[in-house]
């Protein structure tokens, strides 16, 4: 089977150096990674180990200084450029001026969708994140996990194939936390998104990821990608089975190989 027509992302001995005034930084070095087309894939590891940048060079926000990524076959900044991915923020960033709809929409208007088809797609993607009804609200008469699904929902709005998650729900409880990870599990069920989502989180990366990438801290290299054994269909009570906590013990390790304690 030819691997190009399912790989959705595909880096090829990434790295990324940022200029400072100190020198030269490495955040990435020498990224092998296949991310297929409906996977859930989560990049786990302590601050600083190149997660959240790995994905802002999907997202084509970072530009690598050696190897080789595509995106559904194209360069990041063609896939940027053609939308093929929606990005979710750690933060909300709804605009408090903007109604729930409205800020739903924004892509829609600057991409040139008719009124008809954005009241279409709000409607729709508002449904997905179960916040129907609440589309005439403000940002702040939402509480925390709501904003965040309207944010899940705005990404939704043009029908992207990928979601790029960055630590969407690091900021909220853990009630709401869980809550939202069942939530995250159904809509990527229902939808058959490919989703890449950076978390600290040792559970949720087990709990919601078919494949989990453990990074190192700087320079950010892949210590370890572990492919979950976990049926698709996962209750919240998963969590206390055998094979869960195995899973949940090799990531640990993985960290605990990757992690250098002489700084």
């Amino acid at each position: 089977m030819s691997k190009t027509n399912d790989n959705v992302v595909s880096a090829r001995d990434l790295g990324l150096v940022f200029s400072t005034n100190d020198g030269p930084v490495t955040a990435l070095t020498g990224v092998n990674l296949e991310v297929k087309k409906g996977d859930f894939v989560s990049f786990i590891g302590p601050s600083g180990c190149g997660k959240t940048t790995f994905l802002r060079v999907i997202a084509d926000l970072e530009k690598p200084t050696s190897g080789t990524i595509t995106v559904n076959g194209m360069t990041p900044e063609q896939a940027r450029q053609k939308r093929a991915y929606g990005y979710v923020f750690q933060a909300a960033a709804l605009y408090p001026w903007r109604t729930i709809e409205k800020n739903i929409a924004l892509p829609l208007e600057i991409m040139g969708y008719s009124a008809a088809e954005q009241k279409a797609r709000i409607e729709q993607t508002l449904d997905l994140v179960n916040l129907a009804g609440f589309g005439k609200k403000f940002p702040w008469q939402l509480s925390g996990g709501m904003q965040q699904r309207a944010s899940i929902a705005r990404a939704l709005a043009f029908d992207a194939d990928l979601l790029l998650m960055d630590e969407p729900f690091g900021a909220l409880d853990e009630i709401v936390r869980d809550h939202l990870n069942e939530q995250l599990l159904q809509l990527w069920d229902r939808t058959n998104k490919t989703i890449c989502f950076v978390t600290h989180s040792i559970p949720e990366a087990v709990y919601l990821s078919t494949k989990i990438v453990v990074m190192s801290p700087r320079p950010g290299r892949v210590t370890d990608v572990i492919e979950s054994t976990l049926p698709r269909e996962r209750p919240l009570d998963i969590r206390e089975t055998p094979e869960f906590l195995a899973i949940a013990h090799r990531v640990r390790e993985g960290l605990r190989a990757g992690h250098s304690y002489d700084e």
